[in-house]
């Protein structure tokens, strides 16, 4: 059985620019993973930081995902080239429920850097299309050049994914445009906090149920294990519990 909590030394392929503060990293090896699961990226002497992953879970000549500078160890990810070498750990944690959402109207919600969990669902799914029924993503941002994978809408349109995107405004604004069975109806989200406003503007006027709400959970997680206590929300460890929560899970948690 592989070893997650052993570090792989593996080289980076391919960095693309995708915002002025994100970059997208290619890493030339494939690892098995479910949408939503995360791992540990770094290089020793720097540390590491968490990342959920931007690629298709059926890719297996290489994994991405994106960074954005915000630390030590995000900042010290955005000197590197193409051909330099990094540490992986994992995968860790839990992914979306993948069987629980077949058959239903899906609604995916994200906002800024929180889009590669959710980039990874919709390449399962449009792989898997048959198995869903109306999918919708909805992705917002502070600015036009905050939103990420633009060159990637067109391909998931074509793959049955209604792509909506806002700018400088809110998720709530698109919800006009969005038509579910609210009995059979799940959302699937991540972005900054809980998105709060997206669940209570956005989700319940559609009629989606707390049970029906998956949210991932962004924290700094350090160690994957629950043992070093960064990751604690409520009574819950992000790493060992999450990071994709029931809503009503993580609803009242403190951060």
């Amino acid at each position: 059985m592989e070893n997650i909590y052993l570090a792989k030394t593996v080289k980076i392929i391919k960095i693309e620019e995708q915002s002025p503060t994100v970059k997208l990293f290619r890493l030339a090896q494939g690892f098995s993973f479910n949408p939503g699961q995360f791992f540990l990226l770094g290089k020793i002497g720097f540390g590491e930081a968490p990342f959920g992953v931007l690629s298709s879970p059926y890719e297996n000549d290489y994994i991405e995902f994106a960074v954005r500078a915000t630390g030590t160890v995000t900042n010290f990810l955005h000197t590197l080239k193409e051909g330099d070498e990094i540490e992986i750990r994992g995968p860790f944690g839990n992914g979306f429920p993948l069987d629980f959402i077949e058959n239903k109207d899906i609604v995916m919600v994200s906002g800024g850097s929180g889009i590669p969990p959710i980039a990874s669902l919709t390449e399962y799914i449009i792989k898997n299309r048959e198995k869903f029924k109306n999918v919708y993503l909805l992705y917002g941002s502070k600015t036009e050049e905050e939103i990420l994978l633009k060159y990637r809408f067109e391909k998931w349109k074509e793959g049955g994914i209604k792509v909506m995107t806002i700018a400088g405004g809110f998720v709530t604004d698109l919800i006009k445009d969005i038509d579910v069975d609210e009995q059979n109806a799940v959302c699937l989200m991540c972005g900054p906090g809980p998105m709060t406003e997206a669940i209570e503007k956005v989700i319940r006027p559609l009629g989606i149920s707390d049970r029906r709400i998956f949210v991932s959970l962004e924290r700094r997680m350090q160690c994957g294990t629950g043992k070093c206590q960064h990751c604690t929300t409520g009574d819950k460890y992000v790493c060992l519990d999450g990071p994709v929560f029931y809503y009503d899970e993580i609803d009242k948690n403190h951060d």
